[in-house]
C-alpha cells in the first residue's frame, strides 16, 4: 500500500521541488493519487497512494485534530481497537482509513504510540517542530534514509529516490523509530531477536494463530487474491484464506494466481490440485522464458537488488503480479517467512546442533527485509499489487520463535534416529484426518525454492544467458570493479553490473545482502544444488545405474 518520502530540516521551497519530483520514482507504488503537506523550516511529507483501505476518503497525508500529518505505507490490523480507544477519549475521525488513527496516535502519545500496533508499516508523522519516522519490526514494508549536502535527512520507501539526493544512504532498520529530539532508537524488543529464548516444549496454539494471522489480513475494501505456488507455506495460506471469506460470505470465492514455465512445471502442478481442493478461482500465467530474461534491468530496477535468488525468484513473481493487476486485483496473500521460522530450506538438514539452527532461523528472520520479503513487496508493488506476509505476524513469531528447536530441526536418517521432514512441526499443525485442509501429497510435499519450482529450466535459462553475456576477462576482474560483494560466478557478476550501471557507488551496494546457505558444499543458493532435493537424488541414481 502506497510509498511515501519525508524530508525534515531547513526544508525550503526548492527542497520541497526536488522532494517533488523525486517521489515521482515511487508512482509505480502508488498508481491512484498523491498529496503532499510542507511545513517551510521543518520538513515535508509526500505520498504516493495505492488506495486499500477506505478508498473514496483515504488520501493521504492525513490529519490529526492538533494538526499532525502522517503518511503511511502499509496495513495497521487493530486499528479498529486503536480507533475506539481514541473516540472514547473525544477524538473525531473524518476517515475509515486505518492509517489516520496513526495521525491521532502521535498527537496523544508521541513516540511512544508506535510499541502499540499491530501491522506493517513504514510511516512518517510531522506536527510543528516535531517530527517522528518508523519501521515495522520484521521490516515487511521497505524504507531507506540518508542525509543530503545540505544536513536534511530524507526517508523514502525505495532507494531509488535517495540515490540522487543524499551524500549517504543506507536501510533504515526495521523495529526502529527515529525522532527528532531523540535520533533513532530500537523500539521492538524480543529475546528470540537477540538469539534468547525460554524455549517452549510443545507447539500448542500453532494452528490458531496463524489461523488468526491469516483473518486479519483479509482486512480490504478492494478486491483480494493469494499467491499459490502449491507449496507447503503458499497452500496454506490459501486453504485458510478460501475458508475464512467463505465464513464472511458463503458465496466468496477468492481468486488464486500460480505461474510456471509450462503446464508440467512443479508448482503449478502441485497448484492446481490445492485451488481445487481449497475451492478457488484459480489462474494460471506461463513464464516465457526470453520474456523473463528481458525483465532482468527492470528486475533489478525495482527490486534494488543483485543478490542471486533475489533476481531469480522475481522475474517470475513481477510477471505474476503484472496479470494479477490487469484482473483488478490489489491485495494478495503469500507464503514468505515460514523456512525463515522454521528451518525450511533443505540446508538446514545439515546444521551444527540444535542451537546453531536456532540462531540461524533467527538470523534469517531478522534479515528477511533483505531478502525475501523485499522480494515480495518489490516485485509486486512494482505493478501496484500489495503482497501480505501472515507468517510475519507478530504473535505467531512470538509463538514459532520460542518454540524448542529440538522439535523444529528437521533431520536426516542416521542409524538409531528416524528422519524429520524440515517444517515437519508446521505440517503436524494442519494434518487433521477429520478436518482436512491440503492434499496430502501436498501437505508432506518437499520444499522447493519458487524460482524452481516455476520450473527447473528457468534457472538454467539465467545461467546461459549470463554465460553468454560475461566474458571470463570480466569474471576475472570482478574484484577490481566490486570490491564489496565480489561476485564470484557469471550469473552475479551479471546482476551485480547491472546493480551498478543503476545505482552506481558504494553507498547503494552496501544496502544490499547476499543470501548464502549455510552447511551446503555448493554455494549455489538454488534448492536443488543441495543433495537431499528429490530431483538431485534422482540425478545421482540416474548416475550410478548408468555406470554400472
Amino acid at each position: 500500500m502506497c510509498g511515501i518520502l519525508a524530508v525534515f530540516g531547513a526544508v525550503d521551497d526548492a527542497i520541497l521541488s526536488r522532494a517533488t519530483a523525486a517521489s515521482e520514482r515511487l508512482t509505480h507504488r502508488g498508481p491512484d493519487g498523491h498529496g503532499r503537506h510542507y511545513l517551510p523550516g521543518v520538513g515535508a511529507l509526500l505520498h504516493r497512494r495505492l488506495s486499500i483501505m477506505d478508498p473514496a476518503s483515504g488520501r493521504q497525508p492525513l490529519f490529526g485534530r492538533d494538526g499532525a500529518a502522517v503518511v503511511h505505507n502499509g496495513e495497521i490490523y487493530n486499528h479498529a481497537a486503536l480507533r475506539a480507544g481514541l473516540q472514547a477519549a473525544g477524538r473525531v475521525f473524518r476517515t475509515g482509513s486505518d492509517s489516520e488513527v496513526l495521525a491521532h496516535l502521535f498527537e496523544a502519545q508521541g513516540d511512544a504510540f508506535v510499541d502499540k500496533l499491530d501491522g506493517v508499516f513504514a510511516l512518517a508523522a510531522l506536527r510543528d517542530d516535531d517530527w517522528l519516522v518508523a519501521r515495522d519490526p520484521i521490516g515487511v514494508k521497505p524504507l531507506y534514509y540518508g542525509r543530503d549536502r545540505a544536513g536534511n535527512l530524507w526517508f523514502a520507501s525505495e532507494l531509488k529516490v535517495l540515490a540522487g539526493e543524499c551524500e549517504w544512504f543506507e536501510v533504515f532498520p526495521p523495529g526502529h523509530v527515529y525522532t527528532r529530539r531523540g535520533g533513532l532508537r530500537r523500539w521492538y524488543e524480543r529475546t528470540w531477536l537477540e538469539g534468547q529464548a525460554d524455549y517452549r516444549r510443545d507447539a500448542a496454539g500453532l494452528r490458531e494463530r496463524f489461523e488468526a494471522a491469516v483473518d486479519k489480513r483479509l482486512m480490504s475494501d478492494v478486491p483480494l487474491g493469494v499467491l499459490l505456488s502449491g507449496g507447503l507455506d503458499s497452500s496454506l495460506v490459501a486453504a485458510l484464506a478460501a475458508r475464512l471469506a467463505r465464513r464472511r460470505d458463503p458465496d466468496a470465492r477468492l481468486m488464486s494466481f500460480a505461474i510456471g514455465v509450462d503446464g508440467d512445471s512443479p508448482d503449478l502442478r502441485a497448484a492446481r490440485d490445492v485451488a481445487a481442493f481449497v475451492g478457488t478461482d484459480h489462474h494460471e500465467v506461463r513464464l516465457d522464458l526470453d520474456e523473463g530474461v528481458a525483465a532482468l534491468r527492470d528486475i533489478v530496477w525495482h527490486t534494488e537488488s543483485y543478490d542471486i535468488p533475489t533476481v531469480r525468484a522475481s522475474i517470475p513473481m513481477y510477471c505474476l503480479s503484472r496479470y494479477i493487476k490487469d484482473q483488478g486485483v490489489k491485495v494478495v496473500l503469500s507464503g514468505e517467512g515460514s523456512d525463515e521460522v522454521f528451518g525450511g530450506y533443505l540446508y538446514f538438514y545439515f546444521a551444527e546442533g540444535e542451537e546453531a539452527f536456532f540462531r540461524e532461523t533467527v538470523e534469517r528472520v531478522k534479515n528477511l527485509h533483505l531478502s525475501d520479503v523485499l522480494r515480495a513487496d518489490k516485485s509486486t508493488m512494482a505493478h501496484g499489487v500489495e503482497a501480505r506476509v501472515p507468517f510475519l505476524d507478530l504473535a505467531f513469531l512470538d509463538l514459532a520463535m520460542t518454540i524448542d528447536p529440538a522439535l523444529k530441526r528437521p533431520l536426516r536418517a542416521e542409524p538409531g534416529r528416524e528422519a524429520r521432514m524440515e517444517k515437519a512441526l508446521l505440517r503436524a499443525a494442519f494434518a487433521d484426518p477429520a478436518d482436512p485442509l491440503l492434499p496430502p501429497a501436498v501437505l508432506w510435499r518437499q520444499k522447493e525454492q519458487f524460482s524452481d519450482g516455476v520450473g527447473y529450466g528457468w534457472v538454467e535459462r539465467l545461467k546461459a544467458h549470463a554465460e553468454a553475456t560475461v566474458s571470463d576477462l570480466h569474471l576475472a576482474e570482478a574484484g577490481r570493479r566490486f570490491p564489496h560483494e565480489t561476485p564470484t560466478t557469471k550469473e552475479g557478476y551479471l546482476y551485480r553490473s547491472l546493480f551498478a550501471e543503476l545505482f552506481p557507488g558504494e553507498h547503494a551496494a552496501r544496502c544490499v545482502r547476499r543470501w548464502v546457505p549455510r552447511w551446503q558444499a555448493d554455494a549455489d543458493s538454488s534448492g536443488r544444488a543441495n543433495p537431499l532435493h528429490n530431483s538431485a537424488v534422482r540425478e545421482d541414481r540416474q548416475a550410478a545405474r548408468k555406470a554400472r
